[in-house]
């Protein structure tokens, strides 16, 4: 039988979630938004730039590579980016983002002469009431001179974007800045700005830019793409201020698994160790795909399902039988340890897995220990007991 008379999919039945048929972009935030989270490391420029080619190889569209206007250093290591997308001719577009004000605009235009390349200047202010309040701001000046789109009223919203569009603005970004919307507001607020946005003729990028603040930073952004964005933006490991920016490798894994992209994914695990190294930011075993754990087992029930599988020769059954995530398709397999819950069938495919014999004497003694355990057996102490 195939895999599709296996596995009913009621995520296909009644689809809230429409295939978009059309191009999905991807803006990577890691090297900017990304790393204003208060516990990460600021890596040097060289590891920056391993993960500017780890982006390109995942076909990521753009990538924020700094805020230049901060001067020294900063922009010294946005330009050696900017000259590495040069070149080596890499597909990925840099971006670097900016007040809106001229001191941190003109730094962007600068580098992008220099370099030869074009550099998107990503420029935003608050615009929601709140802000206005707490900063003693006024619309007329905001006009002059947007984030937390997603807490600001239509009127303000209508106007900002109108003046940026008048402005000459080839993208407009809804910013959920600080994780306030759910997915009908997400839906709800880019079908508004995508409203306005062919109300002055269209041929404008729509982005997304969601926070983690509710844990809905994935289901936001399907949900802004379902409203109309054409870009929707992510950091590695969702590392950013507060709880984080949206995981830009959980949304590429969930649009892959929808059908709704064809990104070779094999690199998205180098893409978060990398990023994981970088940055001082340590992976949670029980972190999607990526975390230790994922695709980990030592339950005998669900072994005995995995090993069984892998008897047959099928490595796609093995990687479904158990998990909602085939780990092949993302260069990872299964794993089945000897723990406490374990049955024998664990133990001898751990050994003959490795090339040791799994006669009856090594698996008891194996088995019996492990049954006396409070944890997983640690290797050095099962190659002990062979």
């Amino acid at each position: 039988m195939s895999l599709d008379e296996l596995v009913y999919d009621w995520n296909t039945v009644d689809p809230a979630l429409i295939f978009p048929h059309r191009h999905i972009g991807f803006d990577d935030e890691t090297l900017r938004d990304g790393l204003q989270s208060p516990s990460v490391s600021e890596p040097p420029v060289e590891q920056k730039i391993e993960l500017l080619h780890l982006m390109d190889a995942l076909g990521i569209d753009t990538a924020d590579i700094g805020l230049p206007g901060a001067g020294g250093t900063h922009a010294a290591g946005v330009e050696l980016m900017a000259r590495e997308i040069a070149g080596n001719k890499l597909k990925i577009r840099p971006n670097c983002a900016a007040r809106t004000h001229r001191n941190d605009i003109l730094p962007i235009v600068e580098i992008s002469q220099r370099v030869g390349i074009p550099i998107e200047a990503c420029t935003f202010i608050g615009s929601s009431a709140i802000r206005f309040f707490a900063e003693g701001w006024t619309l007329d000046k905001l006009l002059k001179l947007t984030e937390d789109t997603t807490r600001a009223n239509p009127e303000t919203i209508r106007a900002l974007y109108t003046t940026a569009i008048r402005c000459g603005a080839k993208a407009l970004c809804v910013c959920d800045t600080v994780g306030h919307s759910t997915p009908d507001g997400a839906r709800s607020v880019v079908r508004f700005v995508k409203t306005i946005i062919e109300e002055h003729g269209g041929n404008i990028r729509l982005d997304w830019h969601g926070h983690q603040d509710r844990g809905l930073g994935v289901i936001n952004s399907i949900a802004a793409i379902q409203g109309g964005a054409d870009q929707v933006h992510g950091s590695a490991l969702g590392i950013g201020e507060r709880v984080g920016n949206t995981p830009m490798d959980q949304l590429l894994v969930n649009l892959k698994l929808m059908g709704w992209i064809q990104n070779d994914l094999l690199r998205l695990g180098e893409y978060c160790s990398v990023a994981s190294t970088a940055c001082g930011w340590s992976i949670p075993y029980n972190y999607p795909v990526f975390g230790r754990d994922a695709f980990r087992t030592a339950t005998g029930v669900h072994a005995a399902a995995v090993i069984k599988s892998y008897r047959k020769g099928d490595r796609e059954l093995a990687d479904l039988v158990y998990s909602g995530v085939p780990a092949g398709q993302f260069g990872l397999e299964q794993v089945v340890e000897i723990g406490p819950m374990s049955g024998k069938s664990n133990v001898i495919y751990w050994l003959e897995k490795r090339g040791i014999e799994a006669n009856e004497d090594r698996v008891n003694r194996i088995y019996d220990r492990a049954k006396q355990a409070n944890a997983v057996l640690a290797d050095e102490e099962i190659m002990r007991l062979v």
